[in-house]
């Protein structure tokens, strides 16, 4: 039988159960024509993810492996290998709507086997006892450190495999007529611009990580301390398994606030795949947010006025990162404060987080607009000046990333009447009073609960 080992958020070689079945074989990549469409031809992650395809390459090459490279709609393409002779696919588990919907239109073309290996558990692994999902992450935690206890989480074993035979030196790429090319390797190929970035390596990053694990759980919010394990990146596109990362840190002492964060993961997923609803709509709640454009292009452009949210935003914009407790100020500005709707902030993050996951992205952006499964009510509401004074009190991180503000003294960038009522050259004034912002936000939900 011949199989395709469909790669996709396991870019790796190392304890991949794609590479533990064996047979004669076609590993493969593709960039989706599909997803590629909208987006930028500067966007960060294409360079992130072709660097990482290629790396994969050469490592299954060192196993008398390649990968066959593909700029293709998925469906066009299967539709094609089926008339080659393969019967067989197998890729890990994606459980967004589009990839959810996707590839059950490619099992309708071939055996689809179907790998969960993206999260630690299987979406439909962690229930309550009546075999519902759980609402609450802290249940939910409880459940799976439980589930945890006696999980298997020794590493997948490579099992040697027949290469079949095939053009593994360009980038193959299908019109939907179904004639092909071959284009060469390179991102420019497929009509994205190269953009400089440096990754560190995956196992790089957590073996630096080990050392710092007492310190997490007090330190990770703070700005300065770098204190985080910097591994999102590396859990998205699977460059690292989770079963290794966990066999690792739990014989660690200190390792609980860490392994916390990884369930949290887990427990997004879980939400989306039992409510996928809740990719576009709210949980809870009939407001909505309020579609100022005018607002939102302020916002995208970094010139709200308010220090802490405008210096995330730049990083995101220059880097593809943002610190997680900058997303939560963020978030909550954006949908409190300026009373936008999480969607247009939740795309916008999706349009450029080097780590962006779904699942993730989409539950805490609700988790932000108190519209999610989260049980606090719509009043949660972060006060920006007094999360940066407490996270960033030096204005170290602000100044970074808004060097006009470099002059400034540390507290005044955490006082909104100072800058409300100030002048600072190539900076404008807050965009929105927050007092009288959060006042607005907490009546509009509530008058949007009467409806």
């Amino acid at each position: 039988m011949k199989k395709i080992l469909w790669f996709r958020r396991d870019l790796r070689i190392e304890d991949n159960l794609i590479l533990s079945y064996g047979g004669e074989v076609l590993p493969i990549f593709i960039f989706d024509t599909q997803i590629l469409q909208d987006l930028s031809k500067e966007d960060k992650r294409l360079s992130l993810i072709f660097a990482y395809v290629l790396e994969l390459k050469e490592r299954l090459k060192a196993k008398d492996l390649d990968l066959k490279i593909f700029y293709a709609d998925p469906l066009d393409l299967f539709s094609k290998l089926v008339e080659e002779g393969y019967s067989e696919v197998l890729a890990s588990g994606d459980y967004d709507s589009y990839a959810k919907e996707r590839d059950r239109a490619v099992s309708h073309k071939l055996r689809f086997r179907y790998l969960h290996d993206t999260y630690i558990f299987r979406p439909d692994e962690v229930l309550k006892e009546d075999k519902t999902p759980y609402l609450v992450f802290t249940p939910f935690y409880k459940k799976a450190r439980q589930l945890l206890e006696n999980k298997d989480l020794s590493a997948s074993v490579f099992s040697p495999s027949k290469l079949q035979k095939s053009s593994f030196e360009t980038i193959t790429a299908l019109a939907k007529d179904g004639t092909s090319k071959e284009l060469p390797i390179a991102l420019e190929s497929i009509g994205f611009k190269a953009q400089d970035l440096k990754v560190k390596p995956a196992h790089k990053l957590l073996e630096n990580f080990l050392p710092k694990l007492q310190e997490y759980t007090q330190k990770r919010d703070y700005l300065n301390e770098e204190a985080t394990s910097a591994l999102s990146v590396a859990l998205r596109f699977g460059t690292i398994s989770v079963r290794e990362i966990l066999r690792q840190v739990l014989p660690l002492r200190e390792s609980e606030s860490f392994v916390r964060q990884l369930i949290f993961r887990d427990f997004y997923a879980s939400m989306l795949f039992h409510f996928p609803s809740m990719q576009t709509h709210n949980y809870k709640y009939t407001f909505n947010g309020i579609q100022d454009l005018d607002r939102f292009e302020r916002f995208c452009e970094a010139k709200t006025g308010v220090p802490i949210v405008d210096a995330g935003v730049k990083e995101l914009l220059c880097s593809g990162n943002m610190h997680n407790r900058v997303r939560m100020i963020v978030a909550s500005f954006f949908t409190k404060d300026l009373l936008l709707p999480w969607q247009w902030g939740e795309s916008f993050f999706a349009m450029h987080l080097l780590d962006y996951d779904a699942a993730s992205n989409i539950l805490s952006w609700q988790w932000s607009a108190g519209t999610g499964v989260d049980p606090q009510p719509y009043f949660r509401v972060f006060n920006p000046y007094l999360q940066s004074k407490k996270f960033d009190k030096d204005a170290l991180y602000i100044k970074k990333h808004l060097p006009q503000l470099a002059h400034i003294e540390a507290k005044q960038l955490h006082n909104e009447e100072y800058l409300l009522h100030t002048d600072i050259a190539n900076y404008v004034k807050p965009i929105v009073v927050h007092k009288e912002a959060a006042k607005q936000a907490i009546e509009s939900f509530k008058q949007g609960m009467r409806e």
